[in-house]
C-alpha cells in the first residue's frame, strides 16, 4: 500500500534502554557476560544505556526482556553486597593478595557460551 506506515519486513528493530543506578559501572560489568553481538552497553555517569538491534520484533522483545531481568538481578546483588559490607566491618579489610587470588580463579565471559539470545 502506498500510504502504509508499517515497517519494512527486512528493516531491523531497535531500542535503547536507559536506567539509573547507584553504581552504574558495576551494573554494566555484571551485564557484560550476557551481552550478545546485537547489544551495545555504555555508562554515562549513573546511567547504563543499552542499545539493541534485532532483525525481528520477537527477537528484540526477547533480548530486552532478558536484559531487564539481568539489570534487576545485578542491582539487587550489588545492593545486598553493599548492605553486607556495611554490616560486616571486616569485609572492607580484605587483603589485596586474597582478592587477587580469588580473581585469578574466576572465569572470563569468553569461557562460557552465549545462551540467552533467541531469534524469534
Amino acid at each position: 500500500m502506498a500510504g502504509d506506515a508499517s515497517p519494512r519486513a527486512d528493516a531491523a528493530r531497535s531500542a535503547t534502554v536507559r536506567t539509573e543506578h547507584a553504581d552504574a559501572v558495576t551494573v554494566a560489568a555484571a551485564l557484560a557476560p550476557d551481552e550478545t553481538d546485537s547489544m551495545r552497553t555504555r555508562v554515562d555517569g549513573d546511567v547504563v544505556a543499552c542499545a539493541v538491534e534485532r532483525p525481528t520484533t520477537g527477537g528484540l522483545q526477547s533480548t530486552l526482556d532478558d536484559h531487564l531481568v539481568n539489570l534487576r538481578v545485578a542491582d539487587r546483588v550489588i545492593e545486598r553486597a553493599r548492605d553486607h559490607a556495611a554490616a560486616t566491618p571486616d569485609a572492607a579489610n580484605v587483603d589485596a593478595a586474597d582478592a587477587d587470588a580469588a580473581h585469578d580463579d574466576s572465569l572470563d565471559s569468553a569461557d562460557e557460551p552465549q545462551t540467552t539470545d533467541t531469534d524469534t
